[in-house]
């Protein structure tokens, strides 16, 4: 999975990855601080890894993991390539889902790159380069479907659909509002458009309004903006959590009590981008290995072997399933077994998460 952090110039995206990652990106204070893209894979806690490895001893723990991309801060005219912005909007083109920082802090010794804080104005700005580049990319599309159109009469239902996609995305529109098949799912799968890419907008507000966003005036401002989208909206203090991703593990732990945060930025916006990507993680377990696979949910048994190896789906035979909760609360899979509390399940079996899975199958 590869998460981008997107937004304008000075919003606090490099000091939120220095955060995330425990790198040390420039995050200096003027635009275009960052031009190439920082990028770091990032572990994904698992306090169920965490309990597994303790139980069997493994010579190898497999966290999942997350790569997270620092995209430099897009401007008004990214998608005619002011403040190299067609090279920024290509790099947002490569991830799987976007992380839209808002500024929503006031600081006089930080440049806002628009001279004031203005999350409603930030968002949109952002949001229409991504819809004019896809507008163009779209306009481009067209054109070669029309000319081999002219060879095969088949291309008409796709150049059919990209128009009414046009059409939507010229309104301002949600293109997901007009997907009426598989067809059209397909033909837009083709094309990796910006705008229709599963979002998730990060707050990056005051070290002291961490425990009560609320008292945040602009917070209420983007949060409907991420509800009208049926987007979720969280918040961090990007500069108080890349303070603490300097601390040991032990300090980090103590500090964040002192602070009455439960959890870090990372453990929440990992726990979020799961949500929004519709995924799940099954665990697999022995002496050698104790690994995690993230799949998506709804994820069948077989494409689930799949993800391990894709010997273990054509050979299918059947999946020993327990709950991760019950295997640790008969302290072993034979006590487990015993207890019928291991099931087997064939191939209509659809994967939850925290499953503790041995595939069985023929070579």
């Amino acid at each position: 999975m590869k998460i981008g952090l997107l937004g304008l110039p000075n919003v606090g995206k490099s000091a939120l990855f220095n955060a995330l990652t425990g790198c040390s990106v420039s995050s200096q204070n003027y635009p275009f601080c960052t031009v190439d893209p920082n990028i770091s894979t990032v572990r994904v806690p698992d306090f169920r890894i965490d309990k597994l490895s303790d139980m069997y001893n493994p010579e190898k723990t497999t966290y999942a993991t997350i790569e997270f991309v620092d995209i430099a801060g897009l401007v008004k005219g990214a998608s005619q390539g002011e403040g190299l912005g067609n090279k920024f909007l290509a790099n947002v083109r490569e991830v799987d889902a976007v992380v839209h920082v808002v500024r929503c802090f006031e600081n006089e010794d930080i440049v806002h790159v628009s001279g004031n804080v203005d999350p409603k104005r930030d968002i949109e700005i952002i949001k229409l380069e991504l819809i004019l580049s896809d507008l163009e990319i779209i306009r481009r599309k067209i054109e070669k479907l029309n000319k081999m159109l002219k060879a095969d009469k088949k291309f008409k239902s796709e150049i059919d659909f990209w128009k009414k996609i046009q059409n939507v995305l010229e309104k301002g529109e949600s293109v997901f509002s007009v997907l009426e098949s598989d067809e059209d799912y397909e033909f837009l799968n083709s094309v990796p458009l910006l705008s229709s890419k599963p979002t998730i907008y990060l707050c990056n507000i005051n070290e002291d309004e961490v425990n009560s966003p609320e008292k945040n005036k602009y917070y209420e401002v983007v949060k409907n903006i991420a509800d009208e989208e049926k987007n979720p909206c969280i918040c961090v203090c990007a500069e108080l959590e890349s303070q603490i991703s300097q601390l040991e593990d032990s300090e980090k732990i103590e500090y964040l009590k002192e602070l009455g945060i439960d959890h870090s930025a990372l453990d929440i916006l990992i726990k979020t981008c799961y949500d929004r990507l519709n995924l799940i993680s099954f665990l697999t377990a022995g002496k050698p290995e104790v690994k995690a696979w993230t799949i998506k949910k709804g994820t069948k048994a077989p494409q689930a072997a799949g993800v391990i190896h894709s010997d273990f789906e054509k050979g299918f035979i059947r999946a020993e399933v327990v709950s991760f909760e019950n295997l640790v609360k008969c302290g072993s899979i034979s006590h487990a077994r015993e207890k019928g509390l291991v099931s087997s399940e064939g191939k209509e079996y659809e994967m939850q998460d925290g499953d503790v899975v041995l595939f069985r199958f023929n070579v």
